[in-house]
């Protein structure tokens, strides 16, 4: 089969024929018909992601057709639409991951290829209403961005949600699910153009937050926010404590901008702010998650889409991430 082959830190991603997978007991073959990319792809290529093994063949997001089995499972489910759970491993907690817990992609094979094999536990039914590359968009950052808002953040209705630095892939899709769960939604970013998609999707408003004392204009435009999401920390998050109500929850997923920077902690004591830490996932997020896209026929937001022998130009385009809105795909022949 034909693989996207990453061989070393800061080297491109080759397209190389490698054996196909075999499924062992309880696995089943899949054959991709889609896969997406995420910023955990890029920080492997650049060697700032643990675990680093090489040739690895990337990719966590994917989507395709059952076409085997292995021992102990039925072959009725040959010739089934799938989409995959990205990790393997959660554990029997809801509240976080087990020390066994791993996504595909790294340490094992990932998406960036014609064939998989995954445990059965991995394959869920690809959404009806949906094609297979919007399929191959959701796994890791609508995953992510749901258990940010739903189960971290815990919104309720009439609650005001803040979804900080959009236009990224969990960044877009927290705005998706927010807005499909009738919330009132505002966004920050620093591209007034990915501010006014987000008012076209159905956020009410925006704020670029490169201008001065952009907190203090959002807040007397918007008011305070019972749900903040942000995927960025750095310097900027210290602002968000003063846009918080009281007992606000902040949910942040990532660090691209850098850490938990100083912060006015009588804010967050005086208003019963909670910080939360949230990363991908458990199995039974992902079955909510599929449910509610099936209950309001979302469509997930596509950037741009490229076939797998163009994959080293979607790595590329990920990183100009002040020009994309939403999830760049990978279409496998």
């Amino acid at each position: 089969m034909k693989a996207a082959i990453l061989k070393g830190i800061e080297q491109q991603l080759t397209i190389e024929e490698i054996t196909n997978p075999i499924p062992g007991e309880g696995e089943v073959l899949i054959k991709l018909k889609a896969a997406s990319l995420n910023k955990r792809d890029g920080w492997i290529q650049k060697g700032k992601y643990a675990g680093l093994k090489f040739p690895i063949v990337l990719g966590s997001d994917g989507c395709g057709i059952v076409e085997a089995v292995g021992e102990s499972i039925s072959d009725t489910i040959i010739g089934k639409e799938v989409v995959l759970y990205p990790a393997k491993n959660w554990g029997n907690k809801e509240a976080f991951q087990s020390k066994e817990f791993s996504i595909i992609g790294l340490p094992e094979n990932g998406c960036f290829a014609q064939y998989i094999a995954v445990p059965i536990t991995n394959v869920y039914p690809k959404p009806a209403h949906l094609s297979f590359e919007e399929t191959a968009a959701l796994p890791v950052a609508g995953l992510t961005a749901y258990r940010a808002l739903f189960i971290r953040g815990n919104w309720q209705p009439g609650e005001k949600v803040l979804i900080s630095g959009v236009g990224g892939g969990a960044g877009t899709f927290a705005l998706q699910w927010a807005i499909a769960a009738g919330a009132e939604v505002w966004v920050t970013s620093s591209s007034e153009e990915k501010i006014a998609k987000a008012i076209n999707l159905g956020a009410k408003g925006g704020i670029n937050y490169t201008i001065e004392n952009w907190n203090e204009t959002l807040q007397s435009e918007a008011g305070d926010f019972d749900i903040i999401i942000d995927s960025a920390l750095g310097e900027g998050f210290a602002k968000l404590t003063s846009l918080a109500a009281p007992g606000a929850r902040i949910v942040f997923f990532g660090g691209t901008d850098g850490n938990i920077p100083a912060i006015n902690g009588r804010q967050i004591f005086w208003k019963q702010i909670s910080i939360l830490g949230t990363t991908l996932g458990s199995e039974k997020d992902f079955e909510q998650m599929l449910e509610f896209i099936h209950e309001k026929k979302i469509h997930p937001i596509i950037d741009s889409i490229y076939s797998l022998s163009e994959v080293e130009v979607a790595m590329q385009a990920m990183d100009n991430s002040h020009e994309r809105f939403g999830k760049i795909v990978l279409k496998i022949d």
